[in-house]
């Protein structure tokens, strides 16, 4: 397994901090359990979030697609120029 990056360790460790602030804020739990329990949940999803950032050097691309081998053109043709009419001198 290759060695995470500072990206990787800075993401996953501010995960971490908030998501543990966070959560022991919203639950207002005082007792040992409540905390444990939160303090796992906010180490998994720092892990999580920290493997989910791409590595440097692997792009990922949708669909390679080949070069075309000539230049696209346009499949619809200029229009005619229009011939121009003038009034008659009366």
């Amino acid at each position: 397994m290759p060695r995470p990056t500072a990206a990787q360790l800075a993401y996953g460790s501010c995960t971490v901090i908030f998501s543990t602030l966070a959560m022991l804020l919203l639950s207002q739990t005082s007792s040992g359990v409540g905390v444990a329990i939160i303090a796992l949940a906010a180490l998994a999803l720092g892990l999580l979030v920290a493997m989910t950032v791409p590595l440097p050097g692997k792009r990922q691309t949708a669909v390679e697609q080949p070069a075309p081998a000539e230049p696209l053109r346009a499949s619809v043709p200029a229009p005619a120029p229009e011939p121009v009419r003038e009034r008659a001198a009366s």
